[in-house]
């Protein structure tokens, strides 16, 4: 499917048009399109490709899709929603929704304590079209719903007024058209070698090539659907990746590391004997099948008979090993009859490469055998489902070859043995896989919060969770841990729908293996020991207990705490206690994503060092729609985002909470007005006693959102406690001595700085990343300053390498006020 139809909004008597488009062999003519899942009459709509609905009514609205199909096979569209709007109702409601924002520890806005404000906003739902759009495939001049007035208002804090702008109105106007890309690294699975150079498909069109460690960037091209990408290793040491990359339509950067398999050492073999490959890499374990490659079987690409030395390489991915599955190409989907993107349960997949013995060219095959051990299926259904597939690699879906059957067959005297037995011809795919469809399928609810606390409005969006579906224990029936299928999605303003496989019969049939991560930082699991509570997992009981929630560290605290597993029981529809998630049924997709944020869930969060941010103009940094164009807004370029740290070495005998104050500097529009705080908790320096550092986030300093002139940020750091100023770095000093203004820092218990305009650098304890995402840029930057330079990154703090400033810090006496204190009671006198 190479154009899915895209939502639209309409006024009820206007009319619209949803277009699709299939591409194959024959050329897809025959279009099939489908109202809330049910057939549309051809001879009533007279449609074909287009599908043009006149005179709208509310009865009309819903999902539509298409099917194209052919002798060949069908696929189906991404379903495009239509809402019908009644005359004068309004797709964008004037008052905004509440939105909470969290304001700092001295701020109190009532009784209770709360340091929760309301700033409002605007859903960015799409408006209605024009009349003139009706017969548009496309969705023409978007516009969206979003913010049309804002009013700044103050606060009090302490002795001092903090200034915030509040949404005031909503109203219709152009979308906000932010990238969409994907970042991440690629490199081999067994050693981490980073691909260098490797070549970057996108179908059939080379986008790119991979940067000396591994790197990528992609942009994800308008209206995708499914983001297919091949990564090549030029020197032939690894075996092509086809991988099917999640991505965040609203915009930003998700980060996906991508992982090769290396190619199985080549054999020689004669072209004219008969030659069985064993596939299986478990260590210890028969094989799970054979490919027997029959005399004369080897040809030329002309379909010459091949006679010599061939030099063959067949790499297997045994699911039995874990720590393949990450390695698995594609999502391990095909399209069924109806043309449905459904699941496959992977029993093995290897890569083929034959080459001429002295030339090194590419050799096919005719008719060869793949021959599977029976013993080695470890569900009784399955003998009778278990095929044979090719990928696509570009579309990433699996393609039926054949069907294997099962054959008994005599080994020595008394053992006879069963094998599934199917044939195939190697052309020019070269990667195959040994799978069943499977029906059994749920979905598993997920949410990520910026925290323990787990409040509904910190919930983290961008988040890439990956569900890795693990085969039954021992005794359903007997078979060894595998296995079976991996998937990824990104989470959205209300968590995650993963796919898994579910049995209704046997709670522990199947279990899954759960992870999360946030440009590249993994995030924590909910602990499950020493003792489990029902509150903190997100799931109530008894449900719980029959889901046998484990982290991953509950027998071993060394083990690592940023994975869960559970067994996927699919919920009884006659047990209330199971009706309300975390697993829900398959064709309650909608159900699942659309579950309020008190249903069952599972939870990640991130684990961080104390810190907070506060921005006078409110913004999401998992939602590049809400950004606002305002001379006060930390971000000015919503298309690019550039994050700045300073980093800050204490000593002292604790940690500390340091403060970036950010003012306009040199602005005309903006001097002396806030833009935002930052707080930071110093970390301590294992290798070094009574130290500790801390990475501040200051506004960069560069154009505002007009673009037309730049302002030098006034940015104040501040220690939290009795502490002076007792070092500063000299390059940074003369730095900032070279680039007029210079700020007043007189005050040793602050320092101050008119930020600088060029990105300098850890020599100067400055550190400054560049990119499509926020949370993405400051993640990198916050590697970069733990570790002390400009190209590295670390989680452990390094205090005495690539320090821009440098606090002297001591315990103060019972009753005396430190200077962050007595700015924060009585700021005109201190």
């Amino acid at each position: 499917m190479v154009l899915h139809p895209t939502p639209k909004v309409r006024v009820a008597g206007q009319e619209v048009t949803f277009c699709c488009k299939a591409s194959g062999t024959p050329v897809p003519k025959k279009y099939y399109w489908y109202h809330n899942g049910t057939l549309l009459d051809s001879t009533a709509h007279r449609h074909g490709s287009r599908l043009l609905l006149r005179a709208l009514t509310p009865e009309q609205a819903g999902t539509y899709h298409c099917k194209a199909s052919t002798e060949a096979g069908a696929i189906r569209s991404a379903p495009a929603q239509l809402s019908v709007l009644a005359h004068g109702q309004q797709s964008c409601k004037a008052m905004p929704e509440p939105s909470l924002v969290e304001l700092p520890a001295e701020c109190h806005q009532d009784t209770g304590g709360s340091r929760y404000y309301d700033v409002g906003q605007c859903p960015p739902t799409p408006c209605a079209g024009s009349p003139a759009d009706g017969q548009r495939c496309g969705a023409g001049a978007r516009r969206c719903c979003g913010v049309r007035r804002m009013e700044t208002r103050e606060i009090r804090c302490g002795g001092s007024a903090l200034p915030i702008k509040v949404v005031t109105k909503c109203g219709c106007g152009p979308c906000a058209q932010p990238r969409v890309l994907v970042q991440g690294r690629v490199t081999a699975a067994d050693t981490g070698e980073p691909l260098r150079f490797g070549q970057i498909f996108l179908g059939r069109k080379k986008m790119g090539f991979t940067g000396f460690q591994g790197s990528f960037t992609i942009e994800v091209p308008p209206d995708t659907q499914r983001l297919v990408a091949r990564f090549v290793d030029r020197q032939q040491r690894l075996v092509d990746a086809v991988k099917v990359l999640p991505f965040d339509r609203r915009g930003g950067a998700v980060y996906q590391e991508v992982k090769m398999m290396r190619k199985k050492e080549a054999v020689e073999l004669d072209a004219g004997q008969n030659n069985a490959i064993p596939l299986g890499e478990a260590s210890g374990q028969e094989p799970m099948a054979e490919l027997v490659i029959p005399a004369g079987a080897f040809l030329r690409p002309s379909g010459e008979v091949f006679r010599g030395t061939v030099k063959a390489s067949v790499t297997f991915l045994d699911p039995r090993d874990m720590t393949t599955a990450r390695a698995a190409s594609s999502d391990l989907s095909f399209a069924d009859a109806d043309g449905e993107i459904v699941p496959l349960r992977t029993y093995g997949m290897f890569a083929v490469d034959f080459r001429d013995g002295d030339s090194g060219t590419a050799l096919q095959t005719g008719p060869v055998e793949v021959r599977m051990d029976a013993g080695q299926v470890w569900m009784e259904e399955h003998m009778r489902k278990m095929k044979l597939w090719s990928l696509n690699p570009e579309t990433g879906l699996w393609e039926e070859e054949g069907v294997l059957r099962p054959t008994k067959e005599r080994r020595g005297r008394r053992e006879e043995r069963t094998f599934l037995v199917g044939n195939m011809e190697i052309r020019e795919r070269r990667l195959f896989n040994l799978d069943v469809p499977e029906d059994r399928r749920c979905f598993v609810k997920v949410r990520a919060y910026s925290n323990e606390k787990f409040n509904p409005y910190e919930q983290l969006e961008g988040v890439v969770i990956s569900l890795i579906n693990l085969e039954p224990k021992p005794g359903f029936p007997a078979n060894p841990r595998a296995w079976g299928r991996f998937d990824s999605v990104v989470t959205g303003p209300n968590g995650a729908c993963l796919p898994a496989f579910c049995d209704a019969r046997r709670p522990d049939a199947y279990t899954a293996y759960v992870t999360a991560t946030l440009g590249g930082e993994e995030l924590e699991a909910v602990p499950s020991s020493p003792k489990l509570n029902p509150n903190a997992v997100g799931v109530s009981q008894p449900y719980l207990n029959k889901l046998g929630y484990r982290r991953l560290d509950h027998d071993d605290p060394d083990l690592k705490k940023t994975a869960f597993q559970v067994n996927v029981a699919k919920p009884d529809p006659n047990n209330i206690d199971e009706t309300n998630g975390p697993i829900y049924p398959y064709r309650s997709l909608r159900e699942c994503e659309e579950a309020p944020v008190s249903a069952n869930h599972f939870r990640f969060y991130r684990v961080e060092v104390d810190k907070y941010e506060y921005n006078v103009v409110p913004f999401k940094e998992s939602d590049l729609t809400s950004w606002t164009g305002d001379y006060l807004a930390w971000w000015p370029n919503p298309q690019e985002f550039r994050a700045c740290f300073i980093k800050v070495r204490i000593e002292g005998p604790q940690e500390y909470m340091v403060r970036s104050r950010n003012e306009g500097g040199s602005h005309p529009r903006t001097r002396g007005q806030l833009y935002g705080l930052r707080d930071a908790r110093s970390v301590r320096d294992a290798t070094r006693g009574g130290s500790s550092g801390a990475c501040v986030e200051f506004k960069c300093s560069g154009m505002l959102y007009d673009q037309s002139l730049v302002d030098r940020t006034l940015v104040a750091v501040i220690p939290q406690g009795s502490c002076r100023r007792t070092a500063v770095n000299g390059l940074l000093r003369d730095y900032l001595a070279r680039h007029p203004p210079v700020a007043d820092s007189n005050n040793t218990a602050a320092f101050t700085m008119l930020a600088p305009v060029d990105p300098l650098g850890h020599n100067y304890g400055i550190y400054t990343v560049t990119d499509q995402n926020p949370r993405l840029a400051k993640e990198i930057a916050i590697g970069r300053c733990f570790d002390g330079t400009s190209d590295g990154f670390s989680r452990e703090m390094k205090s005495d390498a690539g320090t821009a400033v440098t606090f002297t810090c001591q315990e103060r006496p019972a009753g005396r006020e430190s200077f962050f204190q007595r700015l924060l009671t009585s700021p005109a006198e201190a």
